[in-house]
Parts: structure tokens; C-alpha cells; sequence
């Protein structure tokens, strides 16, 4: 099961928080496996179907849960018990601050680093367990007026705006990248599948980030 974090809603849909749902569209797009779809009591848009891979045609369940980010884990959960999906047959995809932009990174476990998709799984899931696809969207610079002792009231210096930082959308100037950077997240995805993730990580980890 690929998991796809993002929120739902048009006015989400290009932020950088939603590259996870981006990525998992393209999977879709690209196998002939057509919209997510939602429906039933799962709260999420899913499709499943064959994808091709490195090794041959592989059978997976894409996954877009639908009840925003920090309530990710509640259709996770879900669809893994509709599925018959173990934890450690689960990959999700997501967005991550402590990647250089256009970075694409393979894991498995750890903790949730402040992400509210991340956390919701884990607590929803009841483990770790699972794989990541971590996708680096950067980091924003200190808020004005924090840097040099004149800071604004309830902050301190170096606070950062991270939540506007991952909801807001990319420049246009940096659309090209980001169609390349969704391309390579969408090939690491399709070598999990294929390969299993430490022949993945093997791959791909070593990859330069996409300009």
C-alpha cells in the first residue's frame, strides 16, 4: 500500500505539504490506473490496480487519505484492515523539511520529526514500521524581526513560519523542477515495489537532488 499525504480541497493542491498526493497521482497516471477515487467508510481516495516495475508487474493499493494531514492515520488504518495490509507492507510518501528541495530520500522507521501526517499514522498504526518516501520541499528562512534581537511578541530568534512554509505552493518559476522531482518519486515508489526497500534505498538514496 502506497500512502499519498496531502490535504484534500483545491486550495491545497499545489502546496508543497501536498507532494505526496502528487506523487501518488502520477503512479496512477502513469499505469493506467486512472483518479483516486473516494468512496465507502474508508475516508480516503484510493485506486489499486498493476503497476509495472523494475521486476516485473507488481499488484499495490494507492492511497490518499482525505481527512487532512494530522488525521492521516484514522483511513491508514482503515485501509490497511480492508486490505489486509501489514504495516511494513506500507509505504508513504510525504513531504520533509529536512531535505534540500528537490531531494528525494528512502527510509524506513524513525520518528515523525514533527510532521502531523507522520505522527498520525504512528499513533493510528500503533508503530513505525513503515517505509517513507521523503520528499524535500526545504526549509523557510527566520521570520522577519527574529534574527537580531527585535523580536516580534512569542517569538525568539531564528523562529521559522514552517506550516505557512509547507502550505504554500511553489514559485511557477520552479515548475519544471518540481514535474522532475514528482517523476523521481514516482520511480522510487515503483522500485519499492519491485526491488523491496533496501535494494531501493541502494538505488536511489545516492541520487543527486533534481534542479
Amino acid at each position: 500500500m502506497v500512502v499519498g499525504l496531502g490535504n484534500p480541497g483545491a486550495k491545497y493542491a499545489r502546496n508543497r505539504h501536498n507532494v505526496g498526493f502528487r506523487a501518488v497521482e502520477l503512479v496512477a497516471s502513469r499505469h493506467g490506473l486512472g483518479e483516486l477515487k473516494s468512496g465507502g467508510k474508508l475516508g480516503a481516495a484510493s485506486a489499486t490496480g498493476v503497476i509495472v516495475t523494475p521486476r516485473g508487474r507488481q499488484k499495490v493499493v494507492l492511497l490518499q487519505p482525505m481527512e487532512f494531514m494530522n488525521l492521516s492515520g484514522f483511513a491508514v488504518q482503515r485501509a490497511a484492515k480492508f486490505y489486509g495490509v501489514e504495516l511494513d507492507h506500507t509505504l508513504v510518501v510525504h513531504d520533509e523539511i529536512d531535505l534540500d528541495v528537490g531531494l528525494v530520500r528512502l527510509k524506513t522507521g524513525g520518528g515523525h520529526g514533527g510532521h502531523n501526517g507522520l505522527r498520525s499514522i504512528i499513533e493510528q498504526c500503533g508503530g513505525n514500521g513503515f517505509a517513507r518516501v521523503r520528499m524535500g520541499v526545504g526549509k523557510p528562512g527566520p521570520l522577519p524581526g527574529t534574527a537580531d534581537g527585535g523580536n516580534p511578541k512569542g517569538t525568539k530568534a531564528g523562529d521559522k513560519d514552517v506550516a505557512g512554509w509547507v502550505l504554500q505552493d511553489f514559485p511557477s518559476a520552479q515548475a519544471a523542477m518540481v514535474d522532475r522531482f514528482l517523476a523521481r518519486a514516482a520511480d522510487v515508489i515503483e522500485a519499492v515495489a519491485g526491488l523491496g526497500v533496501a535494494a531501493a534505498m541502494n538505488e536511489c538514496n545516492g541520487k543527486p537532488a533534481v534542479t
